[in-house]
């Protein structure tokens, strides 16, 4: 599956790589890919993780386990996505392909309270961190296809995590 048209890619590769067509919004089509993350995070958190109790704890106890899921799924799914989806394109990191800043996103925000500064400055932190791709980070998007594309964003989104935490900790983001 090599020389592929650009539209030949499984429909099922495109959705998820572009994170249901995210992806194509202009500009930053990255910057769209987060925020659309922290948005369905929220929706998620929000309506289906709040309030009640669930195996008897509150069902937001559960929250940073299903985030860190959500991620690894992202990640699962992403990479194999990335890959179709690049080489179908012909280019090593289409601008369309955002399943990585999902996957980084959703790093970012295990954790974080569903308060509006702490999902800002989640998204924040991530995109700062995706773009300056701080050490070790530049390295990994060395790795071939749909992984460099991927696991680069999933670094990112560790750093962001991090200082996230940290932001959390000391009370910075109440």
């Amino acid at each position: 599956m090599t020389n592929l048209e650009p539209n030949r890619a499984p429909l099922w590769a495109r959705l998820t790589a572009t994170f249901l067509g995210t992806g194509y919004l202009k500009p930053a089509p990255g910057s769209w890919g987060s925020a659309g993350t922290v948005l369905l995070w929220w929706l998620i958190a929000h309506f289906f993780l709040s309030g009640e109790l669930f195996l008897g704890r509150p069902a937001q106890y559960y929250r940073p386990y299903i985030c860190a899921a959500l991620a690894l799924f992202a990640i699962g799914l992403g990479i194999p996505a990335a890959t179709l989806v690049a080489r179908a394109s012909g280019k090593k990191d289409p601008q369309s392909v955002v399943i990585d800043e999902t996957a980084g996103q959703l790093i970012t925000l295990i954790g974080a309270p569903l308060a509006w500064k702490s999902l800002l400055a989640g998204f924040i932190l991530f995109r700062a961190f995706d773009i300056v791709k701080p050490p070790p980070i530049r390295l990994l998007e060395r790795l071939p296809e749909g992984t460099g594309i991927v696991v680069d964003d999933v670094g990112a989104g560790l750093y962001a995590l991090a200082v996230m935490q940290l932001l959390l900790h000391f009370g910075v983001l109440a």
